[in-house]
């Protein structure tokens, strides 16, 4: 492979797959992580913080019990306990702003007027405000300035006979949760790296599929650019790129198919010029023979010379019908070339060639019989080229007829317009019956010695220039009958 050809490693399609599915990867994981953590967080702090509500609501009702039996040392103790056991933070406070306040023996911390004096207690003030009317109060992580810690914290009142006489308020730190994510985002990362080592292999082995096809159709169009027509990717999936590769198949079979065409339109331009040359060869030489001797004066009996114009005469007509044939067969090949058409009657066409071949089949005693009931069959053609037509197939019946023989033409319509002229002659071979359109093509029969071997290939072009078909059947030595076929000019117009 050439270095053309050669293409770098972050242009391969594997490369490119990998990065984008590594990149989907890594995408995905950091989505997964973010939203863990958040989830994780928000659930553990929400966790935490009902736990932590329901022990404040004990915590509140043992204080309750404990203020109704003045048994203060006794609860001091039990709070003293809570706190070693649980690692928190119990504060009962009393409400000043009571009828009835709690005794100030049973606070465990610092009074209301402690909290709203030290700094470092004024934080706690909101939460005994709201307490003190009545609503237990949840506060989220924050920085205890007193612990030096992350905490959180639940305040909960202290009722007596529906009265708020003080408030529980109850700490606890909120650690560990740093390492529990420190962790996840390893296990996770971890993950990722596990992952993006199987997605190599993944892609290593879907790039493959991919790639190995794409590679085969990409050496197949080289082989195709380089005239190899032959050549099939050998790809057989059920998938978009089988479909691609069928097209490839199809394309190498249609090129093929055309290389064939045209090495035929080659032999055949060919065979054209060597035909043309051979018809041209004849009269020409000829002609030279005899315009020399007449110029070199060894004639010179005047009937002689007489005749020998007239075979040059001859010998010019013939040239000058074959010339005008290649034109004519020349336009009616031209796919740009078009009739120009018009409402015809092919009876009419056919009373007028009867005529005109009336005479050539009178030196044989051939009869001319025309069947016909319907006297107007019309469709669109040119009159002239269609005269020309049926005039190339009647001569040669007539021409291929024996002394005293019926040349029957017969005319009908059903869908299409029929014509059919059949003659009585010597009949066509079947082998030379498949070839009988082809240009110069001659049988070695003697009435084709006058003839160019393009009337039969001239008529075909006309009736294929007017959309209609020609069906041959010939039986040696019993005769031939062609038969056409034209849309009539009725189904036309409609």
């Amino acid at each position: 492979m050439s270095k053309e050809n050669k293409v770098r490693i972050y242009n391969r399609l594997f490369f490119k797959l990998y990065i984008n599915y590594a990149v989907m990867l890594l995408v995905t994981a950091v989505l997964i992580c973010l939203i863990f953590m958040k989830l994780y967080m928000d659930m553990t702090m929400e966790r935490s913080l009902e736990e932590l509500e329901n022990q404040a609501q004990v915590v509140s009702e043992i204080t309750q019990e404990y203020i109704i039996s003045g048994k203060v040392n006794a609860f001091k103790n039990d709070i003293g306990r809570l706190e070693m056991v649980n690692d928190w933070d119990i504060w009962i406070v009393s409400n000043p702003m009571a009828a009835n306040p709690m005794s100030y023996e049973m606070e465990t911390s610092n009074t209301y007027e402690d909290f709203k004096a030290i700094p470092e207690l004024s934080e706690y003030v909101e939460l005994l405000d709201t307490t003190f009317n009545g609503q237990p109060v949840r506060r989220e992580k924050y920085f205890d300035q007193i612990d030096e810690r992350e905490t959180i914290a639940v305040a909960y009142p202290i009722k007596i006979n529906n009265e708020v006489v003080g408030t529980v308020i109850v700490k606890q730190p909120f650690e560990g949760q740093p390492e529990i994510v420190s962790n996840s985002l390893y296990l996770i990362v971890l993950s990722s790296v596990v992952a993006l080592g199987i997605s190599f292999i993944i892609v290593i082995i879907f790039a493959t599929e991919l790639s190995l096809p794409i590679s085969r159709m990409r050496v197949t169009a080289l082989e195709l650019a380089a005239g190899n027509y032959k050549i099939k990717t050998g790809i057989n999936r059920n998938d978009e790129i089988g479909d691609l590769a069928k097209t490839v198949d199809i394309l190498s079979e249609k090129l093929l198919e055309n290389e064939i065409e045209r090495q035929k339109l080659d032999q055949m331009r060919l065979d054209f010029f060597a035909n043309v040359s051979h018809e041209l060869r004849t009269p020409i030489t000829v002609i030279r023979a005899y315009a020399e001797t007449l110029a070199d004066g060894v004639v010179q009996d005047p009937g002689t010379v007489e005749q020998y114009y007239n075979r040059m005469l001859t010998e010019c007509k013939s040239m000058e019908r074959l010339v005008g044939d290649l034109l004519t067969l020349s336009k009616m090949q031209n796919p740009d070339f078009a009739i120009e058409k018009e409402p015809v009657n092919v009876r009419q066409i056919f009373d007028d060639i009867i005529r005109s071949a009336g005479a050539i089949a009178k030196k044989k005693n051939i009869s001319i019989e025309l069947v016909n009931d319907d006297p107007v069959l019309m469709m669109l053609g040119d009159y002239d080229r269609l005269r020309q037509m049926f005039m190339v197939i009647l001569d040669n019946a007539i021409k291929f007829s024996e002394e005293n023989k019926t040349v029957h033409i017969n005319l009908s319509k059903s869908d299409k317009i029929i014509v059919s002229i059949k003659d009585e002659g010597i009949g066509i071979a079947p082998a030379d019956l498949e070839n009988i359109f082809e240009k110069f093509y001659k049988s070695n029969l003697r009435q084709n010695e006058s003839g160019t071997g393009l009337g039969l290939a001239i008529a075909k072009q006309i009736a294929l220039k007017h959309d209609g078909k020609i069906e041959v059947y010939s039986t040696p030595g019993e005769g031939t009958e062609f038969i056409f076929y034209f849309p009539p000019y009725e189904l036309e117009a409609q």
